[in-house]
């Protein structure tokens, strides 16, 4: 028996002595899927056949595919009940006979978009987007992204090739185990996948595959099932910019809390909270009024109070100036900038409105529609609010009822320059997402704010940015902000 105990120790040294870098396995895997330079040249694959579900034995047919940039999709059938979930470029949706169609939200979107980008680039892209691939186990890789997700990624040491994938869809577990890999088009691909969605396992046959085949994004676009009548878009959209002022007057009368967490990947993989900074919020004719109250979870101390309070007081100051001259000029309007809220409607002039669809979100009807730069739109005499949106891509749902936005998910599609490029460059793919919730039966005001972006300042210096800010304790009040505190005299 201590003889045995030898020689596993023995062994389990030797495996760590010989176990391999992530870099190594990457390569090897390069080396065994078909090549680097097939693999960088990869613009889709398609996997289709039969699938079965070990538990009762039902069977069906499934469809597996992506296309580049990041656009995914798997829909199968067992005995005529349906299941499908994919990532259109926009937003990513699931949907099966029982449940119905929804859009995803929250850690489900942020996974499926995580993979959805892996199954279309596997690691190539992963230092473009600011992920860490890291050791994950003996043979094994994970892939982590800037916004909290990960993939982890199995190879067989003794071909090299990728041989088991585990995803999160939010809490939801599922794993794609792969063999009897074949040749198709000078890319070995699975003819053999275990499937396992939380504790329901299913095998697919592969009968065909191909590699860079034309697959129409029409494909991977939401399935158009519901034959309830929906609302005119462009109408909708006025009457939510008709609504502005309404909101604004009934946003002056609250104040609450807003915290602005920093935080960053180490090189392990791991997305910590690095610094954090807490606000108590107003608004003050329609412009926002911060008043900086805490630090790292500590409150200022007398001294650091006092100059803040007098920094509001001066903004609220400056304000009043500002309005001053704007009410002396004819036809002049507010602007758009310097903390006046921005109409959604407005910057949505700029953009492509596709796959409109009726949903239920936090109990309330809305209608939800993906978003995507309209090259037919004239850039030249824009704004640059109107520039700016007019290259971001996403999903937005509005409260039909309330003509409110309720939750955007938005990713910047190509670059955009401030100042020509020379005072700050934002890079692709930077992204922002605004959920809100419904306050007193008569607002939605922001609940959870996440900014990933990437931005090069000066032509020189690199910045990125990966911020949570999260928005609570809303409370309403009779306001008026010409000093540092807000009158906390609750309205009757």
């Amino acid at each position: 028996m201590k003889f045995l105990t030898v020689i596993f120790t023995v062994v389990l040294a030797f495996s760590a002595v010989q176990a391999q870098s992530p870099s190594r396995l990457i390569k090897n895997a390069e080396r065994s899927l078909g090549g680097s330079k097939l693999l960088k040249n990869l613009r889709s694959w398609q996997l289709s056949g039969t699938i079965r579900r070990e538990s009762d034995g039902n069977t069906g047919r499934f469809v597996m595919q992506t296309t580049q940039p990041n656009l995914f999709n798997l829909s199968y059938d067992l005995n005529g009940f349906e299941y499908e979930w994919g990532f259109n470029g926009r937003s990513g949706w699931a949907r099966d006979s029982r449940d119905g169609l929804r859009t995803l939200t929250g850690d489900e979107s942020v996974d499926l978009q995580a993979e959805a980008g892996y199954r279309s680039s596997l690691w190539l892209r992963a230092k473009q987007e600011r992920s860490k691939v890291v050791a994950a186990g003996p043979n094994a890789i994970a892939i982590n992204t800037s916004k909290g997700s990960g993939i982890r990624v199995v190879f067989d040491p003794r071909t090299g090739l990728p041989v088991r994938e585990e995803y999160l869809l939010g809490s939801a577990k599922r794993t794609f185990e792969y063999s009897d890999h074949r040749n198709v088009g000078g890319m070995l691909l699975p003819f053999a996948i275990r499937m396992q969605l939380d504790s329901e396992v299913y095998d697919l046959t592969v009968e065909d595959a191909g590699i860079n085949r034309q697959i129409a994004r029409t494909e991977f676009d939401f399935p158009q099932i519901s034959g309830e009548p929906l609302p005119d878009i462009a109408l909708l959209l006025a009457e939510l910019q008709d609504n502005e002022d309404r909101v604004e007057k009934i946003l002056d009368t609250y104040s609450y809390v807003q915290k602005s967490i920093r935080r960053e990947l180490g090189k392990d993989g791991v997305l910590r909270e690095v610094e954090s900074e807490t606000f108590q919020l107003s608004f003050y004719k329609g412009n926002r009024i911060r008043r900086l109250i805490e630090k790292n979870g500590k409150p200022l101390n007398e001294r650091e109070q006092a100059t803040e309070d007098r920094s509001v007081e001066k903004r609220v100051e400056e304000i009043e100036r500002r309005l001053a001259k704007q009410e002396a000029k004819a036809n002049s309007g507010p602007p758009s900038e310097n903390g006046q809220r921005v109409s959604i409607a407005e910057v949505l002039r700029a953009s492509r409105l596709v796959n409109p669809r009726r949903e239920r979100f936090r109990g309330r009807s809305v209608i939800v529609f993906d978003f995507e730069p309209n090259p037919a739109f004239d850039y030249k005499n824009a704004k640059s609010m109107l520039k700016f949106f007019g290259k971001t891509a996403g999903v937005m749902w509005i409260d039909e009822k309330d003509k409110q936005v309720a939750r955007l998910e938005a990713f910047l599609a190509d670059s955009f320059n401030i100042g020509g490029g020379v005072l700050a460059k934002l890079r692709k793919g930077a992204s922002f997402t605004l959920e809100q919730e419904r306050i007193n039966d008569e607002i939605w005001l922001p609940s959870t704010a996440d900014v990933n972006l990437s931005v090069r300042v000066l032509l020189v210096r690199g910045i990125n940015v990966n911020q949570i800010v999260r928005s609570y304790d809303y409370r309403k009040f009779a306001t008026e902000v010409k000093s540092a505190a807000v009158d906390e005299t609750k309205n009757p």
